[in-house]
């Protein structure tokens, strides 16, 4: 392109759909947001942004245009071992960077804990400030009780060592070794975002003096367990931690559009400001005012029923807003389907990079909706996957349920038969409409349908599939796992390799936090 433009990408940390200002939240949840509301009022605000129902499905899905059963990156791991993604699976980072950007990101990674083969680096940033996971980890330091080195597990596992050890900050420039700069801890935990803000601000304004367009992923960690605000925003509003958060958002958002102004940059640079998944729905302990350890909260997912690791839309629909002056009409609002996924294809397109022809890609180029004028998406329906089992589908204003699981600690089961709603009549999916518009399941099935063939044709890669991966050829394969989309019927859809076959190195165990 003649003129690339930068990206900035906020990415926050199960900020659930209603807790904005301009999307109904903001003072009615403690504090107002007047930076993030401007902001939208700038560009375009989406009302039906669907994301993955867990975190590393949902970053995974973002980063590379995939939905997360493809790259076996589709639950939230928790013992190490060879987890996040192989290094076959192409980033917008590294598609942008191969067409001239610089790239750096800054904040939660959660797609591999290895620092020297699955870091940010290794898909395409050139310099990373990251936790390899995630936020609840903190809470492991703050515990008497938290062994100081290594366990084991007599007898089944013998006299094994078993390293537990305090969640690490790491940082890394391309070319070089990772650095371990700090342990995340509750300390630390507060600054973060802080600290996030200000390796950006420091990014842009190095690429801008360069000449070279940027693209800055921020997964910041806000607001995820435990909530802790920053030293200079504890107490401020005297309402609670959540409260302060909000402003402390709002506050480092604006920060952010400032030294896009002071940089004279704003006018070229696409700024997204969305939400990895929806509100964590389960209230916080201890009950204390003011709390060191971030309790008493609820995420409030405004309209919408349920929360994160769930099909309900509380979980899968997060706040999104575009801005891209002069391209994106200022004060739009749309309720048109969009996926994180169209992301991907939208903004390597626009950058002028290459989207990977050799492999599936889920999202749709959505330059003409997304990044400037045009009315419809083009996107007629969402997959609602959940680990392997696709729970949901939605098409248009009708939603379908395969199974039921009303909240992050149900237990999810099939159902007898599919349990259709309509979102516009019922907004929290309490009143199924079946049989009289049964004809809407005909459009939802076929696209189920031709989703599950691709899986035939491009076998999902299994979790804990170590590097170098390399996609078997057709003569390799054999039938194994069922993806699992109700009782009615169950396609075999995972095809893997007869031989080789990598150790699982999770167990079966999930980690069911996001």
């Amino acid at each position: 392109m003649s003129e690339q433009p930068n990206i900035v990408f906020f990415f926050w940390d199960n900020f659930g759909w209603g807790e904005l200002g301009c999307y109904g939240g903001g003072v009615l949840r403690g504090a107002p947001t007047p930076r993030i509301d401007a902001l939208a009022g700038e560009g375009l605000k989406l009302l039906n942004f669907n994301v993955e129902a867990q975190c590393t499905p949902s970053r995974s899905a973002l980063l590379t245009g995939r939905h997360a059963i493809r790259s076996g990156t589709q639950t939230v791991p928790i013992t190490g071992g060879p987890d996040g993604m192989t290094r076959w699976e192409v980033t917008i980072a590294a598609a942008l960077s191969e067409a001239g950007y610089a790239t750096g990101m800054w904040g939660k990674w959660h797609l591999g804990s290895d620092p020297e083969q699955r870091s940010p680096v290794d898909f395409g940033f050139d310099e990373a400030v990251w936790c390899p996971r995630t936020a609840d980890e903190v809470l492991w330091t703050m515990q008497s009780y938290f062994p100081d080195g290594s366990v084991t597990a007599a007898p089944y596992a013998g006299s094994t060592r078993i390293p537990l050890e305090p969640e690490p900050i790491y940082s890394r420039r391309k070319g070089e070794k990772s650095e371990r700069i700090a342990t995340y801890d509750a300390e630390f935990r507060a600054g973060f975002d802080r600290k996030i803000t200000d390796w950006a601000c420091d990014f842009m304004t190095r690429s801008t003096q360069a000449g070279t367009p940027f693209y800055a992923y921020l997964p910041y960690t806000q607001v995820h367990i435990p909530p802790i605000p920053d030293p200079e925003f504890a107490g401020s509003t005297k309402r609670g931690n959540w409260a302060d958060v909000l402003t402390q958002m709002d506050a480092f958002t604006g920060t952010i559009l400032d030294k896009l102004d002071e940089l004279g940059i704003a006018e070229n640079t696409i700024v997204v400001w969305a939400s990895d998944n929806g509100a964590d729905t389960t209230y916080h302990l201890p009950a204390s005012d003011p709390d060191p350890v971030g309790g008493l909260w609820h995420g409030f997912s405004g309209p919408w029923r349920g929360g994160l690791f769930t099909a309900l839309e509380g979980s899968n629909r997060t706040p999104c807003l575009v801005r891209w002056p002069g391209k994106v009409p200022a004060g739009r609002v749309s309720n048109e389907l969009v996926h994180e996924v169209d992301f991907f294809t939208t903004l390597v397109t626009v950058g002028g990079g290459t989207v990977p022809g050799d492999r599936q890609i889920d999202g749709m180029d959505m330059s003409g909706f997304l990044l400037g004028g045009d009315e419809d998406s083009g996107r007629d329906m969402v997959l609602c996957l959940q680990g392997n089992r696709l729970q949901a589908a939605k098409w248009h204003q009708w939603k379908v349920h395969l199974f039921q699981q009303d909240d992050f600690y149900s237990t999810w089961a099939p159902i007898n038969m599919p349990l259709l709603y309509n979102l516009e009549w019922d907004p929290r999916e309490e009143h199924q409409v079946d049989f009289p518009h049964g004809w809407v399941l005909h459009p939802i099935a076929a696209g189920a349908g031709a989703f599950l063939k691709t899986l035939m044709l491009e076998p999902p890669i299994k979790p804990g599939t170590p590097d170098p991966y390399v996609p078997p050829e057709p003569g390799e394969l054999q039938p194994q796992t069922h993806l699992q989309i109700g009782p009615i019927m169950q396609y075999i859809t995972t095809l893997v390799r007869s031989h080789d076959e990598p150790p699982d190195p999770s167990h079966g165990i999930e980690h069911q936090s996001g």
